[in-house]
């Protein structure tokens, strides 16, 4: 009883345990993967922070052009004083009567420093603003677009990130119905090899009649085998391109049926180069030039900039009496500091650029030829997108083309199988015809898939190359 029990026991674990390891692999539409790569990709992610990168770095450039108050307070001891020099001008001069001394007048002298104690402090705040600056009011619109082009590159890597995707969701969801395909495959010739056996046990039918369709039953499972492995490889790639946990199980919902065929009439002839990030980042870069070059101009333009000093200072013949507030002698028969006296001044610095050695004309040539270089770039570009949707144009139609050519080939092959395996069965077709139109139809199944599978690749190149994967609002 009790060894029943354990069975039962046993048998509900795994009924239980069963499912809920199969549910673990989410199944994920197409615009599902491309969802979760938008919040997942690291490319994206990077491309983010470059945003926010952008706006500190504008942030940073909009804080020069307001006040900058910076302040200080030190203590300074000199153990030596320089000494004062100066020229002794006789009796009656500042050093009095020298000569006693043997000091004629014009000698130089020289005497301990009167005019400065050994110690002082100095606490004090210095305020700067600039009025106007060339270089400043063109570093602001160059922050604003350098905050562009990182937006747009953002969207660069959303675009590349959908076009890996929904590369890669393709090649697995074909690859889904090709194991499919496998198994219908299998499953039918299983019945022929079955119905062959029974033929050949009743005396209608020779061995080698069965030994046929085993040699293709065998190569069926053994390619379904491979193929089931290439189908796991691919599943590997579209996490990879979705930066989906490696180690987690993923699924595919859907079929390449529900996505149907692309039509090439969705397609206009005109074509909006903005509606290309490639195209919008050159632009922004040429702004970005354009606003060097006005910044090399502005440099030789004069800038005013207002400053105030303010603060405190003392002097005293050594650290200890900077803290003292006595006016009365002190121990040494000195007279110490009663306070810390203010001091204060404020004006304006008008910088004139007057002469540099030609560096800022060979600076504005330099920045000059660089723009005419990107001109030169977008012009290239221009006949490369041109380029480019024509070829995706050309390989979407032929793919399409070869869509319905081995769409037709596909029916007809099943057809011809079908009819074959019948005339087999009823004792009017041979082994060898039913073995050629199942190896027919096989061939014509994996050209479909191939042909659709290309299909699929050039509606997501030709959608690139039109700017319509990742709809942009900003012009």
């Amino acid at each position: 009883m009790k060894r029943v029990l354990s069975s039962l026991s046993l048998v509900w674990l795994v009924c239980v345990c069963v499912p809920l390891r199969a549910q673990t692999a989410q199944s994920f539409t197409l615009e599902q993967c491309i969802n979760y790569a938008l919040e997942s990709s690291v490319a994206i992610k990077n491309a983010q922070l470059d945003e926010a990168i952008a706006k500190a770095r504008v942030r940073e450039t909009i804080g020069i052009g307001l006040p900058q108050i910076d302040g200080s307070v030190g203590i300074q001891h000199n153990q030596t004083l320089r000494r004062f020099f100066a020229t002794y001008t006789g009796p009656n001069g500042f050093l009095g009567d020298l000569s006693g001394f043997g000091v004629q007048p014009g000698d130089v002298v020289s005497a301990q420093n009167f005019f400065q104690l050994k110690s002082a402090g100095d606490a004090g705040v210095t305020i700067s603003q600039i009025l106007f600056n060339g270089s400043y009011v063109v570093g602001l619109q160059a922050s604003n677009t350098f905050q562009e082009l990182s937006t747009k590159a953002a969207g660069q890597a959303r675009e590349q990130t959908i076009s890996a995707v929904s590369k890669a969701f393709y090649l697995a969801l074909t690859n889904q119905e090709r194991v499919k395909l496998f198994d219908a495959n299998i499953a039918r010739v299983d019945s022929l090899l079955r119905t062959t056996k029974a033929l050949n046990k009743n005396g209608f039918a020779e061995k080698i009649d069965v030994d046929r369709i085993q040699v293709t039953y065998n190569n069926l499972v053994t390619e379904r085998a491979k193929f089931v492995n290439l189908q796991a490889l691919a599943l590997e790639l579209l996490k990879f391109q979705m930066n989906y946990p490696m180690g987690e199980s993923i699924g595919l919902a859907g079929s390449v049926d529900q996505l149907g065929v692309p039509q090439l009439t969705a397609y206009a002839d005109d074509l909006d180069y903005n509606a290309r990030w490639d195209y919008q980042l050159l632009k922004t870069n040429k702004r970005l030039q354009e606003l060097d070059v006005k910044n090399k101009y502005a440099s030789g333009i004069p800038s005013l900039v207002a400053f105030a000093n303010l603060g405190y200072a003392t002097q005293s013949p050594n650290v200890s009496g900077l803290f003292r507030t006595t006016s009365n002698l002190n121990d040494t028969g000195q007279i110490g500091p009663d306070k810390w006296y203010g001091y204060s001044l404020f004006g304006v610095t008008l910088n004139v650029p007057l002469f540099s050695g030609l560096q800022r004309n060979y600076r504005v040539q330099q920045s000059k030829l660089n723009l005419l270089k990107l001109e030169n770039s977008a012009k290239q570009l221009e006949s490369a997108i041109d380029l480019e949707v024509k070829q995706a144009r050309i390989t979407l139609d032929n793919a399409l083309r070869t869509v319905a050519a081995q769409q037709e080939n596909m029916d007809l092959a099943a057809n011809v199988a079908r009819i074959t395996k019948i005339k087999y069965e009823q004792g009017v077709g041979s082994n060898l015809e039913v073995i050629d139109a199942e190896a027919s139809l096989r061939e014509a199944q994996i050209n479909y898939y191939n042909a659709l599978y290309d299909a699929l690749v050039a509606k997501v190149d030709i959608d690139k190359a039109y700017g319509k994967l990742n709809p942009i609002t900003q012009k």
